[in-house]
């Protein structure tokens, strides 16, 4: 995946789109992170983005970023479809990395946090 679709992807949105995405994220994030947690390498730093999304404290950039890539990783149908076993969650790596990269000052001691004990949680549970 080249860095202009990742770019296309990230793109910044309006309120409306981002309030879009966040639903989106919301309803279907832990059933993809659940299908896909033995394929990222990060999954920690991944539901700690997503905690960092939701805060209403993160700056809105900063939330659109990440509600784009996570809405991406959410997508049953993205550039390489996710049943791909060994192959499907390759594009939304990429661009999870990205985005991640770009945003990881913003994500605090509190959402790394959450997120470990969402995944301690999540993994009882399975």
């Amino acid at each position: 995946m080249d860095d202009v679709k990742i770019g296309e992807i990230l793109e910044p949105v309006g309120p409306r789109e981002n309030r879009n995405r966040e639903e989106r994220v919301r309803a279907k994030f832990w059933r993809t992170v659940k299908k896909a947690a033995r394929q990222v390498p990060f999954m920690e730093d991944l539901v700690a983005g997503y905690y960092c999304a939701l805060d209403n404290d993160t700056p809105p950039k900063v939330r659109g970023l990440l509600l784009a890539a996570l809405a991406y990783f959410v997508l049953p149908l993205d550039v390489v479809p996710d049943f791909l076993l060994g192959f499907g969650f390759t594009d939304d790596i990429a661009v999870l990395a990205a985005a991640l990269n770009a945003v990881r000052r913003h994500i605090t001691p509190a959402h790394r946090l959450a997120a470990r004990r969402a995944l301690a949680e999540t993994t009882r549970d399975s």
